[in-house]
């Protein structure tokens, strides 16, 4: 890809979800990036009207871009369940309906599951977009997931979303009770960011 991050550059973080930019900005911190929230910038929160997390992160990236004249990081990540035809998947953040409170949207998982298998993982998509030049504007995505299990009621109060009812496979603790550290090491988010830097990134 010809479009390269350095350090001492300014990026977008294309969020106005404090747990999901906090989580990003400690992603970024060892590679000198200058990360700047959305809200911060003022920046509109564009509608998501992808039908894959793809295309959800790469319609928030390009919109960032385009409006700061900077390089924007998107992430439309979300819950996905078999179980539940892999509900809530794109809408997991709507789940938790306007006031964005993720305990009914946790609530709900657990009713619509009730005896179904538990079965479940993390989904990230990072979608890193550049302000349109005479070449155009680039976009480039990363996927990552974590594979795991559902579990009830909620555990630990770090995390966000529906990390206290997530236990990936190979641990005992939910992503709301795992050292914040650790959990940046394992995630879906951290399996996206590990393809993103090897792209974008330029080495230190």
């Amino acid at each position: 890809m010809p479009c390269r991050i350095r350090a001492g550059e300014r990026l977008v973080i294309a969020s106005h979800n404090p747990g999901k930019v906090e989580e990003i900005e400690a992603l970024l911190a060892p590679y000198g990036v200058i990360a700047i929230g959305a809200a911060a910038l003022g920046l509109p929160e564009p509608e998501e009207t992808g039908a894959t997390f793809e295309a959800n992160a790469e319609l928030k990236a390009r919109a960032a871009a385009e409006a700061s004249g900077l390089p924007a990081l998107a992430d439309d990540s979300g819950l996905v369940v078999p179980a539940l035809d892999g509900a809530p998947g794109i809408y997991s953040a709507r789940w938790a309906g306007p006031t964005k409170d993720f305990r009914i949207a946790m609530e709900r998982a657990q009713r619509e599951l009730g005896d179904k298998s538990r079965r479940a993982h993390f989904v990230a998509v990072l979608a890193l977009a550049w302000p349109p030049s005479e070449q155009g504007a680039a976009i480039e995505t990363f996927r990552g997931e974590i594979y795991g299990q559902l579990t009830w009621p909620p555990r630990g109060e770090r995390g966000f979303g529906y990390d206290p009812i997530f236990i990936a496979d190979g641990y005992d603790q939910t992503f709301g009770e795992l050292d914040p550290d650790l959990k940046h090491k394992i995630s879906h988010r951290a399996r996206a960011f590990t393809k993103l830097v090897e792209a974008c990134f330029e080495p230190g």
